[in-house]
């Protein structure tokens, strides 16, 4: 019975166990863009997507700019649709950092999106690129085909001038980091962009001023408890309700209180021999 009593409540803190990882599991998203390129020309249309894996999360798209602090989809800029928001026009002024953020404060990656005014842009990857695999950058104008020879820099030295407008970069290692631009003769040269070269998948983190405060294992554990007991009431509930139903008692197994236990026969003969007393009376 002590064996079945314990084996009750392991499998009673088995299942807490398992409800607070289901309640406080950490929604995560992925901003994408769309066309994927960290330059635009004054004009383009761009459509910007948080990749949710928790749609209740109430992921939204924000950005900051060097007009604006910080400003939501919507508010100002952009036609917000849920999780995405399309910037049907977008201008040199909607040059900036942009990133999803869910109703709790949760970030994604940012993207940094610059726009031109120019004939010429520098299409580059919008996320670092994974250290070992190949980037290809592709020089572009407005106005022109984008075969075009153009010559590639990177932080101010020339690094090779490519006949078809396009360079790729083979197994990329950290020595690849930094500053790229390019021109064409014909047309001008491109802004600057900067690519990053990580040994892993990396989520930065927004501008100072909207980045929620580090979490330390302390602060985790209290909102992991917050969850817990606030937001998952019907888990929690259920589990114990379950706990009782099988400790209830049967019909078999009648409480301490109820059972009754039977005269003892010394017990019963005093009780008869009280029947046979005859009281006297003396006057």
């Amino acid at each position: 019975m002590a064996l079945s009593g314990r084996m009750d409540g392991a499998s009673l803190q088995c299942l807490l166990f398992l409800t607070s990882l289901l309640c406080c599991r950490t929604a995560q998203a992925r901003l994408t863009v769309s066309p994927s390129s960290s330059q635009m020309f004054e004009g383009d249309s761009v459509s910007l997507s948080c990749e949710e894996d928790d749609s209740s999360a109430g992921w939204r798209l924000w950005r900051k700019t060097a007009k604006q602090t910080r400003a939501e989809c919507g508010a100002g800029w952009g036609r917000s649709a849920g999780s995405s928001c399309l910037i049907g026009h977008i201008v040199p002024l909607d040059s900036g950092v942009y990133w999803c953020e869910s109703r709790e404060g949760a970030t994604s990656n940012i993207i940094n999106i610059t726009v031109t005014g120019g004939s010429v842009i520098l299409q580059s990857p919008v996320l670092p690129v994974m250290e070992g695999h190949d980037v290809t950058l592709h020089c572009k104008t407005k106005t022109t085909p984008s075969n075009l020879p153009a010559a590639f820099y990177k932080d101010g030295s020339l690094i090779r001038t490519e006949p078809t407008g396009h360079m790729t970069i083979h197994h990329v290692t950290k020595s690849d980091e930094g500053l790229y631009k390019c021109n064409i003769s014909s047309d001008g040269e491109s802004p600057p962009s900067w690519i990053t070269v990580t040994g892993e998948s990396l989520t930065t983190d927004p501008p100072s001023d909207s980045a929620p405060p580090p979490t330390t294992d302390s602060s985790l554990l209290t909102f992991s408890l917050l969850h817990l007991v606030v937001l998952c009431p019907y888990f929690i509930s259920t589990v114990l309700m379950v706990s009782l139903y099988r400790h209830r008692p049967t019909g078999n197994h009648l409480p301490v209180s109820m059972v009754m236990t039977p005269p003892t026969q010394a017990e019963q003969g005093l009780d008869d021999d009280d029947d046979d007393v005859t009281t006297e009376h003396h006057f």
